[in-house]
């Protein structure tokens, strides 16, 4: 009789709990599908940075059209590779340069890049490019600025968000001005800004520094050039803030 007893009781026991867990799963499928008729897609709003930048943000922006959100891209009228699109809208502003202009510029930059220079001096005119791109962003976001026609259609648009890449500071300018909430987009970003706002280990051993042109694997003496040089990156991103 011990022996029925526990036995049933065992049964009853099982089943008692099946049906827990079975209505345990149809509880969270009903939650499930209720929360899922509530997300929306939402109102992005894209401040990007030109060249090699957009490449990798044009593939995040386009699989976010792809899940069907609304997006906005702001772009100066004269660009090196951003254009037009069907999956978003693009809205350009004026700039106080022209295309032919800019393609010269990328064009002269295009070739110092098939030099290989000694150290300092390939330092020297990195930095004067930097110097003269940063004149050419921070005159291109002053005109983002003053038209007040398109900064007024950004206002009113009610975005949920904007998107901008970190390497310049335009788009948190304009994030704090329209006070939308911010999605960074971090790659590339100069004095390895980028590894420390993710917090990621960037060790001398195998990360290579910038000026360098070591690859992940390394000789000896490239990994003794290698520390020298991220020994110095203080300096470097001293001398490159002043730019």
């Amino acid at each position: 009789m011990t022996l029925l007893y526990l036995f049933f009781g065992r049964m009853r026991e099982s089943s008692f709990m099946t049906a827990m867990w079975g209505y345990q799963i149809n509880t969270g499928l009903v939650l499930l599908l209720f929360f899922w008729s509530l997300a929306e897609a939402g109102k992005l709003l894209v401040v990007p940075q030109d060249g090699s930048h957009w490449l990798s943000t044009r593939v995040v922006v386009d699989k976010l059209w792809e899940r069907g959100h609304n997006i906005v891209a702001v772009i100066p009228e004269a660009s090196l590779l951003m254009k037009s699109s069907e999956n978003f809208i693009i809205k350009t502003y004026t700039v106080p340069y022209t295309q032919e202009s800019l393609d010269r510029y990328y064009h002269s930059i295009g070739k110092d890049c098939f030099f290989s220079p000694p150290l300092l001096e390939k330092i020297t005119i990195t930095l004067k490019n930097v110097s003269e791109m940063t004149t050419m962003f921070s005159s291109t976001c002053r005109h983002l600025l003053y038209d007040e026609e398109l900064m007024k259609y950004l206002q009113d648009s009610n975005f949920d968000a904007i998107m901008m890449d970190a390497v310049w500071p335009c788009g948190p300018i304009i994030a704090e001005f329209l006070s939308f909430p911010s999605v960074y987009f971090m790659r590339g970003l100069p004095c390895g800004l980028n590894y420390r706002a993710a917090q990621c280990p960037n060790p001398f051993s195998y990360g290579s520094r910038l000026f360098t042109s070591s690859s992940d694997y390394m000789t000896f003496t490239e990994c003794v050039k290698n520390l020298l040089v991220g020994f110095s990156e203080h300096l470097l991103c001293y001398l490159y803030s002043k730019v």
